[in-house]
């Protein structure tokens, strides 16, 4: 027994923690809660330390607000963020994009409750519409720059940190409309959904990346994109990457990005 358990500690202590001896920190933009994101994202770390060898740790952010000061700062080694995140994020510390979903595009969606009667922006005059942060893209960013340049109507913003919960504010009357995304509506139980109605969609552009950071040696950064390109191509690794959401993992380029700074996003942007 004893040689047997001295023969597991030495395994043990033979066993590198990471091949590099690096442990990467993995920021997520937090449109849920802790624990979902976790386990959303924990297994696909944990897919990721088995083919590379690499150890990977989440570092949780609070809020959005919260997230977009520690990547600015460059708080993370990887960052799961919204398309105009990468944006900020590449000129303030210069991450770039390494995958992102090929297979769809972001839009933000405008809900408002099924028994308010309320079927188009333009009854939104003056009213309250709740949004999960300032700077969150389809769901806020864009749709209040719509709201403002196409339907030209002011409102009150009502900022309630997850697009969870936007649609709960909707669903009890906080607010008159919220602004999500397609993804985390349909995430939603089915009696919220059955009770909630798309009255505006945004214009589409490429959806979230997952980027590193410059000081992430080139070598790293390839290991990590071609480890989640082979996930995306096997049943267990799509369904992993399905709950992101992302339904067709692809290489990405900072190049599929540079037309949003053509949106004059900047006049909604809040700094943290």
């Amino acid at each position: 027994m004893f040689l047997g358990v001295l023969i597991a500690v030495l395994l043990m202590a033979a066993q590198p923690a990471s091949a590099d001896g690096r442990v990467y920190t993995v920021g997520i933009v937090p449109q849920f809660e802790a624990s979902r994101l976790h386990g959303i994202w924990r297994p696909i770390l944990d897919r990721l330390e088995s083919e590379t060898g690499l150890q990977f740790v989440i570092r949780g952010s609070s809020t959005i607000s919260q997230f977009e000061i520690e990547f600015a700062a460059g708080q993370f080694d990887f960052a799961y963020m919204n398309p105009y995140h990468l944006v900020i994020a590449n000129d303030s510390a210069g991450y770039l994009p390494i995958v992102y979903d090929g297979g769809r595009e972001l839009s933000g969606v405008l809900v408002a409750s099924r028994s308010s009667g309320i079927t188009s922006p333009e009854q939104l005059d003056g009213k309250v519409i709740a949004f999960p942060a300032p700077n969150a893209l389809g769901a806020s960013l864009m749709m209040r720059q719509e709201l403002t340049d196409t339907f030209k109507i002011s409102f009150t913003p009502r900022y309630v940190k997850t697009h969870d919960s936007v649609y709960i504010n909707v669903l009890v009357g906080e607010a008159q409309a919220g602004g999500g995304v397609q993804a985390t509506l349909r995430r939603q139980k089915q009696q919220y959904q059955d009770n909630l109605v798309v009255i505006h969609k945004t214009q589409s552009v490429p959806p979230h990346p997952l980027a590193a950071l410059p000081s992430v040696p080139q070598d790293i950064q390839e290991q990590v994109r071609t480890a989640l390109l082979k996930m995306g191509e096997t049943d267990q690794g799509r369904e992993l990457l399905s709950k992101v959401p992302i339904s067709a993992i692809a290489p990405a380029d900072l190049s599929l990005y540079i037309p949003l700074k053509n949106l004059g996003l900047d006049r909604f942007y809040q700094k943290p």
